[in-house]
């Protein structure tokens, strides 16, 4: 039978009784949300590009202080556009990366009785409360693998994905600034070479997570194989 007409999750037994997910469906749809958000981050470095050479209008930044604002100019308008599309994008990417690291991590469990390291509430917690969560959404995947393989050095493409993750967080692209679109253009206008670097490190992350995606769905799925083949 080729790998096409494999069943997503083999009836084999494992050592904590529970049932077993279908992850490469949940895998597929996190790749492609994270090639969407990828596209999505590249479109607005383009945008960053266009602003710079543009060059900021004779009557300044369209956010004048003081609660002013002016109207937008065509290109001030489209980045806006740009920018909304991203942020939805991103939305959908981390959205079905959980739902994907949801399943993995029951599967982990199921496949070798013990409970994860961090839980369940962490799986949203460990993004968003200050300090942890620079270290426990890695720690939350590398105990996916860990936990099944024990004898089995952590995939490089782990420490890549979360070392360009935050490398982004830290440029500041209004994702830990939390700049409005109006600051970030008036960033772009005056200098935009952090805000081009930003974009493309959050670009090789979203990559390097499909990757790293797909490195922990293959793994975890030829063990389930390999253990429905004495059961059959």
């Amino acid at each position: 039978m080729s790998d096409q007409e494999t069943p997503d999750a083999p009836q084999a037994p494992d050592p904590s009784g529970r049932a077993l997910r279908p992850v490469r469906g949940a895998a597929r749809c996190a790749i492609a949300a994270l090639a969407l958000a990828g596209v999505a981050w590249a479109a607005r470095a383009v945008w960053h590009v266009r602003l710079a050479m543009a060059g900021s209008p004779a009557s300044g930044p369209p956010d004048q202080g003081d609660g002013v604002h002016r109207l937008p100019t065509a290109l001030e308008d489209s980045y806006h556009l740009v920018s909304s599309a991203g942020d939805a994008a991103t939305v959908i990417c981390a959205v079905a990366f959980l739902l994907w690291l949801d399943r993995v991590r029951d599967n982990a469990r199921a496949l070798s009785g013990t409970k994860p390291r961090y839980g369940y509430p962490w799986l949203f917690l460990g993004w968003i409360v200050p300090v942890v969560n620079l270290w426990i959404p890695r720690g939350m995947v590398a105990d996916v693998h860990g936990s099944v393989f024990p004898d089995r050095r952590l995939p490089a493409v782990v420490n890549w994905w979360w070392a360009l993750w935050l490398a982004g967080l830290a440029g500041g692209v209004g994702l830990i600034y939390a700049d409005s679109t109006d600051e970030v253009i008036a960033r772009a206008y005056t200098g935009v070479l952090p805000l081009l670097a930003a974009d493309l490190v959050i670009v090789a992350a979203a990559a390097t997570a499909a990757l790293m995606v797909r490195t922990l769905t293959t793994a975890q799925r030829q063990h389930i194989d390999e253990a429905a083949r004495p059961a059959a």
